[in-house]
Parts: structure tokens; C-alpha cells; sequence
């Protein structure tokens, strides 16, 4: 089984903010595959689909960013699921808005939410979609710039970076993660 998370922020509050661009992503391929996430296990929601390729699970940890590994790592465990089976979706403030960079190992680069991962998985070898949403203006601070809905002119480019997320997660189903890279690090 593969297993596809989004990283972000349960609640209301969260919703279509920077940091919850992982979510956006889930939801998008919910939608797509008509399945909503409804089960619920190690502080997480998820759904289990059963895709041409194979059973695929869509996840989204409620742990609230910071903690996201005390969701995957039990998951993964009671599911059996390899790390080569994941792939990670998160926000990066170091790429350009909606540019994606998809890579099969690294470190947390600051991300919270990915050393929250690394702890939990014990390495830091597994595939991550990073997708931009770019550095704060002058004078901002970090957490109020990520925890902030994306502008009028940034929301196309948004969304144009969500659908080609989901699609090389479409995309991975049947291929190796290293031609996923290649085709999508462009």
C-alpha cells in the first residue's frame, strides 16, 4: 500500500492557509477519487482506496503541524507501510510560490513538521513534495506569514501548484518516485 500525506493544521481556522497547502492537496485527490477521508486512527484521518495500481491511503494528521510524526509513524506501523510506500506534502518558504521540488531524502530544513517526522520515522530517508509559498515581506514574522490565506494574485498559482501535486501523486502510482522527480522537478 502507498501512503500520501498532507501535512498542515486541523480546524476552521487553518483552512487554505500557507502552511495547510498539504491538506489542499489531500482534498484535491479525495475529490478526485471520491473518497473522502471518514476513518480515523493515531490522530489522523485518512482513507484507504483501492486504485487500478493498488490500495492507496490518503492521510492528513490532526496532531497540528508541529507533532505530525506522533500521527505517520504508528500509522505506518499498524499498516506495515515502507517508507519507499510514502510520499510527504508540505509547504516550503525557500521555493518560489507554487513551485514544487520533489525529493527522496533531506533534512527538515526548518520544517517543524518534517523533523517532527524524522524523529518519529528515525531517518531521513523518504520521498517529500515540497510546494513554494515563498518568504514573508519585510517586518513579517514566519508564523503569521504561514498561518496567512494566500493573496488575491498568489490563489491561481496556488491552485495551478495544488493540481500538479495531485497529478504526480496520480503520477506515482504506477511509476518509481525518481521518475516522478524527473518529471516534475522541472
Amino acid at each position: 500500500m502507498k501512503m500520501i500525506i498532507g501535512l498542515g493544521n486541523p480546524g476552521k481556522p487553518y483552512e487554505e492557509t500557507r502552511h495547510n497547502i498539504g491538506f489542499q492537496v489531500i482534498d484535491r485527490l479525495a475529490r478526485e477519487w471520491n473518497a473522502p477521508l471518514t476513518q480515523s486512527k493515531f490522530k489522523g484521518m485518512y482513507s484507504v482506496v483501492h486504485r487500478p495500481e493498488g490500495k492507496v491511503m490518503l492521510v492528513k494528521p490532526l496532531t497540528y503541524m508541529n507533532l505530525s510524526g506522533e500521527c505517520i509513524g504508528p500509522l505506518m506501523d499498524y499498516y506495515n507501510v515502507d517508507l519507499e510506500d510514502i510520499v510527504v506534502i508540505y509547504d516550503d518558504l525557500d521555493l518560489p510560490a507554487g513551485q514544487l521540488r520533489l525529493r527522496q531524502k533531506g533534512s527538515a530544513g526548518g520544517h517543524n513538521g518534517i523533523k517532527s517526522l524524522i524523529q518519529h520515522l528515525g531517518t531521513q530517508q523518504f520521498n517529500r513534495m515540497r510546494i513554494g509559498i515563498s518568504r514573508p515581506p519585510a517586518g513579517m514574522k514566519v508564523p503569521d506569514y504561514v498561518l496567512a490565506k494566500f493573496s488575491a494574485e498568489e490563489q491561481p498559482l496556488m491552485q495551478e501548484a495544488v493540481k500538479k501535486s495531485a497529478d504526480a501523486c496520480n503520477y506515482w502510482l504506477s511509476k518509481p518516485f525518481i521518475e516522478v522527480m524527473n518529471e516534475y522537478n522541472r
